[in-house]
């Protein structure tokens, strides 16, 4: 590896002397690891396998820490890797959802509750591949949906699985105050993310973990709900891009179709033969994400709803946020 160069990269992200010399580390070793199995790490080579075996190697040595993953991210843009990138980013993502629900179900149930749920459930250790969470995540809301009356169960998962703090919502809130009102934030937020499409699909690079083209843009493009919002009274009626949209639009098959449009880590292997035992009341914890931004804008708690979902055989996930009163005054 080219460590000078990675040095000076990392450094012009500001971070600290003792992070820089953690991240050229944790990069040296995924190196030696590959090369110790006859493979290198190069934009062409490195594939998403070579990110899992070399995450059990850490997993097993107990360095499969937040910032190894996040070096590995960085790395992979370093060399150019998108299989590095977005297979050390696949690893991470919601990754604390079911400590989080763990937690959660001792507020609402009680400690006792909660134990019971998660009884012979061991949290899968971060870095785990996603192939292997969709068996406990059955069974933990197996359990719950048999403990909890329906509204409880909504209640919970509805408060939101992931941890996202306030700051990283407060540039909406500072554009909502300069849009001067909803319709027009939405306006400009829908086409303030066509041209973010547009910038990835010019400069060839990911948006999150999925490449941009003009088809992706002209999906987003003519479906509103994904672009920006729909606003219908007081309803802000939002869908999700899909995961991996090139894939989606090319699937013909429908459960095909569902895997590519699923975004959560927890659940998506599950649809890959369209059998979906998982109950898709677990996609509350999507509408809370859809929720959260509102909430920092207009400084309050809000009510979301899961309108459809891929997880209940829905074409795509769909979501009503209801916004306060002072939103449509």
């Amino acid at each position: 590896m080219n460590k000078d160069a990675f040095r000076r990269y990392l450094e012009e992200r500001d971070l600290s002397d003792e992070q820089v010399v953690a991240s050229i580390s944790i990069a040296e070793q995924f190196e030696t690891f590959l090369q110790k199995n006859g493979r290198t790490a190069t934009p062409e080579a490195t594939a998403a396998e070579d990110v899992e075996a070399f995450s059990a190697w850490m997993i097993h040595r107990e360095i499969n820490s937040w910032a190894n993953y996040v070096a590995l991210v960085r790395y992979g843009r370093f060399i150019g890797s998108e299989g590095l990138l977005v297979g050390a980013l696949e690893l991470i993502d919601g990754a604390e959802a079911l400590e989080n629900l763990r937690a959660k179900l001792g507020e609402e149930l009680g400690e006792a509750v909660g134990e019971a749920i998660f009884e012979g459930v061991n949290l899968p250790p971060l870095g785990t591949p996603n192939l292997n969470k969709p068996a406990l995540t059955k069974k933990v809301i197996d359990r719950l949906e048999a403990t909890a009356d329906p509204e409880t169960c909504v209640k919970i998962l509805g408060s939101g699985l992931r941890t996202l703090e306030d700051d990283r919502y407060l540039d909406a809130k500072k554009k909502y105050e300069e849009a001067g009102g909803i319709d027009a934030y939405l306006k400009r937020k829908g086409d303030a993310f066509l041209a973010e499409l547009k910038a990835y699909c010019d400069e060839g690079t990911l948006f999150f973990t999925q490449p941009i083209d003009d088809s992706v843009i002209a999906y987003v493009r003519d479906h509103p709900e994904v672009r920006s919002g729909v606003r219908r009274g007081n309803l802000l009626i939002e869908a999700k891009i899909p995961h991996q949209t090139i894939k989606y639009l090319a699937a013909t098959d429908p459960r095909e179709k569902a895997y590519h449009y699923c975004h959560c880590p927890w659940v998506k292997e599950s649809l890959k033969d369209g059998d979906s035992t998982i109950s898709s009341s677990f996609c509350n914890c999507s509408a809370a994400f859809h929720r959260k931004p509102y909430e920092v804008i207009f400084g309050q708690k809000l009510q979301a709803e899961v309108l459809e979902s891929v997880l209940a055989g829905d074409p795509w996930c769909k979501f009503a946020i209801h916004l306060p009163n002072e939103a449509i005054n």
